[in-house]
């Protein structure tokens, strides 16, 4: 299976979450959440890959990178920035 097919996965599991809970202004909190954690794991991901620490096999990821991270690395960040404030908008919900 390659990165981009196990992203798949995840992410819409994570947009079905969000498309179900999520409401008008909420959407903001996932903005807001999503900007600051990509340029993090951009820069964090770019370190530990130019310093060797992680290493990806070519055949499985697009090509496609941001530095030398693969674009297939920032779902997981998509996905907790999608999930997080779903998570906590849905209890909140539920608790009143």
């Amino acid at each position: 299976m390659t990165y981009a097919g196990l992203n798949l996965i995840f992410l819409a599991a994570a947009a079905i979450a969000a498309l179900s809970t999520l409401r008008g202004r909420q959407w903001l909190t996932v903005a807001k959440v999503l900007a600051p954690t990509l340029v993090l794991t951009a820069i964090f991901d770019n370190a530990i890959i130019a310093t060797g620490i992680v290493a990806y096999d070519p055949s499985i990821i697009s090509g496609i990178k941001i530095g030398v991270a693969p674009i297939e690395d920032f779902g997981y960040t998509v996905a907790a920035a999608l999930l997080v404030p779903t998570i906590w908008f849905f209890l909140e919900k539920r608790n009143k």
